[in-house]
């Protein structure tokens, strides 16, 4: 059956978080490396926080009470203002005559401030964010309640995003149709798992 629903990811699917990253995450990056309040490598800390839930990230590092704490206050008053510009090729999803919706994780005024200067608000039915400070749903969760809130049938829907262990996860085990927006080409090529490394190959799935 045709796909006629898009379930989409924002963050490194529809913009790079590298390109605001070291912008917005000054302040926090300086306060993690002055405490040395962690386990393991700094650098790696810093690239994760551009690619993984904050308070995932502080737990595989081992930051201390102290730490954590002064990162989500931080955290919670974070935004960006500047101009920021999403993936060229994805003025193909945007012009798509699909129905899409975006499930995004983070802190929502910070991720409601990317959307803002994406202006991207109104390319979508419905706008999810997943804020772990006061939600305990996850994108499996959100993408079932989008399925049944709208009587959509499971081949009817395909999800888009660059996490394996995030939205891929939550789809297959839903045994939706998901694709992986591999850009870099940074993981090996499955079956199991399609990947393309541009929406201008979306196509074959839809």
């Amino acid at each position: 059956m045709m796909k006629t629903v898009l379930l989409l990811d924002l963050d490194n699917t529809i913009y790079p978080v590298s390109s605001i990253g070291d912008k917005l995450f000054k302040t926090l990056f300086a306060t993690i490396e002055k405490s040395g309040e962690f386990e393991g490598n700094f650098e790696a800390i810093k690239a994760e926080i551009q690619r993984t839930p904050f308070q995932k990230v502080a737990y595989d590092f081992s930051f201390t009470k102290k730490l954590l704490n002064e990162c989500m206050n931080i955290h919670i008053h974070l935004t960006y203002d500047d101009p920021m510009f999403y993936f060229d090729d994805y003025s193909v999803i945007r012009n798509l005559p699909h129905k899409k919706y975006l499930v995004t994780s983070g802190f929502t005024k910070l991720q409601n401030s990317k959307i803002k200067q994406l202006g991207i608000f109104n390319d979508f039915e419905e706008i999810h964010i997943i804020d772990l400070q006061t939600s305990v749903l996850t994108k499996k969760d959100i993408f079932q309640k989008i399925i049944e809130g709208n009587n959509f049938q499971k081949n009817e829907v395909l999800v888009i995003g660059d996490d394996i262990n995030s939205e891929i996860k939550a789809g297959s085990e839903l045994d939706l149709k998901s694709v992986l927006y591999d850009r870099k080409g940074k993981f090996l090529k499955t079956e199991s798992i399609p990947s393309i490394a541009t929406f201008h190959e979306i196509h074959r799935f839809i």
